[in-house]
């Protein structure tokens, strides 16, 4: 599940949630306000295997 960052739009405070793909809205949890905006976020990966795995050396075969 991916995390969204909202804003709420009553007390202006910004929070994250781990929700579902395609659930809509979020309830603050300083204020409990339904008024919420999704706000545009930048996200992170890595490689397969991680970041060690590049370096290793190991080439493959037997």
């Amino acid at each position: 599940m991916p995390i969204y960052e909202y804003t709420c739009m009553d007390c202006r405070k910004s929070f994250t949630l781990l929700q579902r793909i395609g659930v809509g809205g979020a309830v603050c949890p300083w204020c409990n306000s339904a008024n919420t905006a999704k706000q545009m976020s930048s996200f992170s990966c890595s490689p397969v295997g991680g970041a060690g795995a590049a370096g290793s050396g190991h080439t493959g075969g037997t």
